[in-house]
């Protein structure tokens, strides 16, 4: 039976006036699983007026830290009992596997534990000034928190963001994905059941171009905090700038991979698949660029081509699938149009390249995993995001070149170094220009580092300590101890 979604507004579920809905897809089979309602500007609009009222009444922002932990420690609870279910609708709607999506719908969980605990410790700074002045500096929540999700993880980024902005006092409007509300839908049904005041957390569903636009543009929002591709970023960039909020934005990437020749071959071809192939390579940090050493150069594409191809693609909800499905016919065209493009160019492709039409998966939108090597820095494969499973792998002679061709992008989200030289993989990923990094590792990272990147992707941090200050204010209180005139105009 097809689900029938709707909005979440001041407490209640609601249908939009709007009565065209979107069809929500499996992408393993495209099949209908959902219908899904889409906002209007009007209601956008008067979403964004409920929360800020509720903001202003204080029926949340003025609890204490520990009542506000106490209610997030609940809805940890929830998600921790509904992981089974959160699980199988992320499958269903996004198409990665049920190991992935398992994952996801932990860390969700536990992304909620943390930010309560954090609430719980010591905060703020006191100065002893000049006379008999004393300076406290608090933290205050910030006001409306418009968050706009992404399609690659549905559930974590509602979450990494939802959880901060609670916990700091604010009063929220999330705005999934248009094609992979559900499991943001059900976050918001746990919410529902615990203790959190209504009107203090809003669902909206619908297109960025509506939804998305008007939270940017909403001078009753104070801050937006958007995940996605670094164009949408730039245009939300511009457009909140009419009452001057506070902008979170973490973008795209082309994270650079360097293995050099000392390094433990087997753990960087077995890491560089991982860094690569894991969420189908619809992960904003992926490392799509494989930096090789030349010494290893041959040897390397050789092991990591053969491992490629022993990749399990499939539906996500086979536990013998390693790699899922791309999202959406949209994105499926795109990524096939990137290994046309890589052809064109000159690259020499590897392995894989093509859509998978056997074993049942002909309905589904599967793509081989693809290698190209023999690439050069100008090609559009190198330069720009496919956020699929494609990746290149290119040759450097030293690390100087290494660097150089690393940094040698508009981006600057992750990047690796894999070497058995701890004192040269130190000195090569402070040369990295970007946020996340690893050394013999990808992708493994936690949810007390703050999450990230340089130049064009992004803006402010995710995730620890970081990530709750995206959500607040910073306020000085100068104290007078001992009042007397200060005599300044005599």
């Amino acid at each position: 039976m097809t689900k029938e979604l709707k909005q979440y507004i001041n407490g209640q579920w609601v249908e939009s006036s709007d009565p065209k809905k979107l069809n929500i897809i499996n992408p393993a089979t495209q099949e209908v699983i959902a219908r899904a309602a889409k906002a209007t500007k009007e209601e956008t609009v008067e979403t964004i007026k409920i929360a800020k009222r509720t903001f202003e009444s204080g029926v949340w922002s003025d609890r204490s830290p520990q009542e506000r932990a106490a209610v997030l420690l609940q809805i940890a609870d929830k998600l921790q009992e509904n992981i089974d279910e959160l699980t199988e609708l992320e499958v269903q709607n996004n198409g990665k596997t049920r190991r992935e999506a398992r994952s996801d719908a932990e860390e969700a969980a536990n992304t909620f534990s943390y930010y309560a605990g954090l609430l719980n410790m010591p905060n703020g700074q006191t100065y002893e000034a000049s006379g008999d002045m004393q300076t406290l500096i608090v933290k205050e929540p910030i006001g409306v928190a418009g968050l706009i999700v992404p399609w690659n993880f549905p559930l974590l980024m509602s979450v990494w963001k939802i959880a901060p902005a609670l916990a700091a006092g604010n009063s929220i409007l999330l705005k999934p994905a248009e094609i992979t509300p559900m499991t943001a839908v059900k976050v918001f049904e746990l919410i529902d059941e615990s203790d959190l005041p209504k009107g203090v957390a809003n669902l909206l569903m619908g297109s960025g171009s509506v939804v998305g636009q008007t939270i940017a543009e909403s001078d009753d929002v104070d801050v937006v905090s958007f995940t996605g591709s670094t164009g949408v970023g730039r245009h939300i960039m511009q457009a909140a700038t009419g009452n001057m909020k506070k902008v979170s934005l973490e973008l795209g990437g082309k994270s650079p991979n360097i293995i050099f020749d000392d390094a433990d071959l087997e753990t960087a071809v077995d890491y560089s698949l991982f860094g690569i192939f894991m969420g189908s390579g619809q992960v904003c940090s992926s490392g799509s660029r494989i930096l090789v050493q030349e010494g290893i150069y041959d040897e390397f594409v050789e092991k990591y081509v053969e491992k490629a191809k022993g990749i399990r693609v499939g539906p996500g909800n086979d536990n013998q699938s390693q790699m899922g499905a791309i999202v959406s016919e949209k994105h499926f065209e795109s990524i096939l149009d990137y290994i046309r493009i890589g052809k064109e160019e000159g690259a020499n492709l590897a392995q894989g390249g093509n859509r998978i039409k056997k074993d049942g998966l002909e309905k589904g939108f599967f793509i081989e995993p693809t290698v190209f090597t023999h690439v050069t820095s100008d090609m559009r494969i190198v330069r720009e995001e496919i956020f699929g499973p494609v990746v290149t792998i290119q040759k450097f002679k030293n690390e100087e070149e290494a660097i150089k061709i690393a940094n040698d992008t508009e981006f600057g989200l992750a990047g690796a170094v894999f070497s058995t030289d701890q004192n040269k993989a130190l000195r090569v990923i402070k040369k990295v220009r970007a946020g996340i990094t690893w050394v013999n590792a990808y992708h493994l990272t936690n949810i007390q580092a703050p999450w990230g990147g340089y130049k064009q992707s992004g803006i402010g941090r995710s995730l620890g300590t970081y990530g709750l200050g995206e959500y607040q204010e910073t306020k000085q209180i100068n104290i007078n101890l001992s009042p007397k005139p200060i005599h300044w105009f005599e």
